[in-house]
């Protein structure tokens, strides 16, 4: 299915709307103002039009399998690779030190974004590298650095993370993978994990895996776990890989979608490992490995949204069925509410990750803790927020195309069962909402106030261009200012109730901002249009959340059983 990479977009939402300047303003990225931002997004852009998504349908039907104990990855994926390798395109935002191009994570969201509307199953492979550099970066040894970033840098060798066992998804504290410490000062890894994605491959000369395990001894829960990168095979004194590890694929998993991602079953029988980061401080590292890849999936389902929002758009400028003035049926008021619909949501959340993503970059470049802390805040948004959007907008294509949509071979299909799942991994939609209404407010709600204070401000200065829409904005943020102090006020155990249709609410009223901001850029344009629809048409859902989220738990908690079952 052709796929054309929105630069456009990109270049006016950097711009216009999320306060790109700030970041190349600052010393650390002085070197990548906007020429050279769009210089790189254009190539990367051609080589997603041009090399991967021709690869993604093929992924779907050839999809990734295990014979006799060997990975096979679909026609096309390793050629794919390396092309990403080769661009460059796995490292952007790693230290020119690993052999980085050291760009702002924004500009790596951009290219993440084209790379998941050409072919999301290959595009999991190095968003997965990209997390694991940022952990090793962080928290490894001089030693492990040194031997291991420059073969992820260049994509030779791949990343992945494994959490997940059959007991404990979520509840990470209950894993039982065991590290048992050896003479030589490494560790023997013992233990399965599932789901973990592109466990394998048969295009990258090894496959570096970051593991969690608990040592003897250590205490119970996530405070007991510790951090161990296994390598699959491993390297050799001149840093080669070399014999096999004691670990092994046992089975991939059969899935709704994204079957040219192979996920894996590992089986750890004493393998070797090193220790990464402190004892007991595993949970801590992961965690950047697991922030990097929240951006990065809410941006898959941005990457589906846009791809589908593409395909519908085709489809109904060719379709004739019933008389409209275009004679075809984008004429038909219903199909042109859904394509507006499609294109709203995806610029909205699309705009909230690139705001994350400059909030990540100025909290790298000036070390203030209110960027960071806008970093965190947006983190669990953009993650909940872009991959609804990404299955909604996915959802709403099938519907455009009518009964085309439920056929195969258009492919619109396949973009609804591909970015299912990007709301449950990496800390389900659940979980991001309570995050934002628990950690996220331990701080008395200050960075949502900080936020909203330039929400209203801001809607403050356009209400001399755009009295209308600038007071709907204003309104929205007040609602929604009203709505957090009362969640503050509350236990946090008594917020959970509310979290989701919370964080949506949020992101309705973020919406509404950024399409604000666009449309002040260009009061006479497309933009202005599309804003008015987003804030007339979407925004008022807000409302409607925002009683949800402070109406207790009563309601939720007292629901039995029994009751759900009658």
């Amino acid at each position: 299915m052709p796929y054309r990479a929105p630069l456009e977009d990109f270049r006016r939402i950097l711009t216009d709307v999320v306060g790109y300047e700030q970041v190349s303003g600052t010393d650390l990225y002085a070197e990548a103002g906007m020429e050279t931002v769009e210089a790189v997004l254009t190539e990367a852009g051609k080589m997603c039009e041009e090399v991967l998504a021709p690869l993604n349908r093929n992924g779907d039907l050839d999809p990734a399998r295990l014979e006799n104990g060997r990975m096979r990855t679909p026609r096309g994926f390793a050629e794919g690779y390396k092309a990403i390798a080769e661009g460059g395109w796995v490292a952007i935002s790693a230290a020119p030190e690993s052999g980085g191009m050291g760009l702002p994570m924004a500009v790596t969201t951009c290219v993440n974004d084209m790379m998941g509307s050409a072919c999301l199953a290959l595009q999991l492979n190095p968003l997965m590298t990209q997390g694991q550099i940022e952990a090793l970066e962080h928290h490894a040894s001089d030693e492990l650095k040194a031997l291991y970033l420059p073969k992820l840098v260049t994509g030779e060798w791949q990343g992945t993370m494994n959490l997940t066992e059959p007991q404990a998804g979520s509840d990470v504290g209950a894993l039982s993978t065991r590290a048992e410490p050896l003479e030589d000062g490494t560790y023997a890894i013992t233990g399965q994990k599932i789901y973990i994605t592109w466990g394998d491959n048969d295009f990258t000369e090894n496959v570096c895996h970051l593991v969690l395990a608990r040592l003897p001894d250590a205490v119970p829960g996530t405070k007991g776990i510790s951090l161990f990168l296994v390598p699959r095979n491993i390297p050799d004194a001149d840093g080669n890989p070399g014999v096999a590890n004691d670990l092994k694929v046992v089975s991939l998993e059969h899935k709704l979608g994204m079957h040219g991602s192979p996920t894996c079953v590992m089986q750890y029988d004493g393998a070797r490992g090193w220790l990464v980061g402190k004892e007991g401080g595993g949970m801590r590292a992961m965690f950047t490995m697991m922030n990097n890849a929240r951006l990065g999936v809410g941006v898959q389902g941005v990457a589906i949204a846009e791809a589908a929002t593409q395909a519908a758009l085709a489809y109904a400028q060719e379709r004739r069925q019933g008389r409209t003035p275009e004679g075809t049926i984008i004429g038909h008021a219903d199909v042109r509410r859904m394509l507006a619909t499609m294109r709203a949501d995806t610029f909205a959340a699309r705009a909230i990750a690139l705001a994350q993503a400059v909030a990540i970059d100025m909290g790298r470049a000036t070390g203030e803790a209110d960027w960071q802390a806008r970093a965190a805040l947006l983190t669990p948004i953009t993650k909940a927020f872009g991959t609804d959007t990404g299955i909604a907008v996915a959802d709403m294509g099938v519907q455009v195309h009518g009964g085309m949509g439920y056929i195969e071979e258009t492919g619109a299909a396949q973009f609804l069962r591909d970015v299912r799942v990007t709301a449950i991994y990496e800390g389900t939609n659940g979980i991001q909402a309570m995050d934002l209404v628990g950690r996220k407010m331990m701080d008395g709600g200050e960075a949502a106030y900080r936020l909203l204070d330039e929400i209203e401000g801001f809607a403050e200065t356009a209400r001399g261009q755009m009295p209308e829409l600038a007071t709907r904005v204003w309104e929205a943020a007040e609602s929604l200012r009203e709505t957090t102090e009362a969640l503050v006020a509350t236990e946090v155990a008594d917020r959970f109730a509310g979290a989701v249709p919370y964080l949506r609410g949020f992101a309705r009223v973020l919406g509404g901002y950024f399409h604000l901001r666009a449309a002040m850029a260009q009061p006479e344009g497309g933009a202005a249009r599309l804003a008015r629809f987003y804030i007339e048409r979407l925004l008022p859902e807000h409302t409607g959340l925002l009683v949800q989220a402070r109406a207790g738990s009563d309601a939720v908690m007292q629901i039995t059983a029994d009751d759900l079952a009658a």
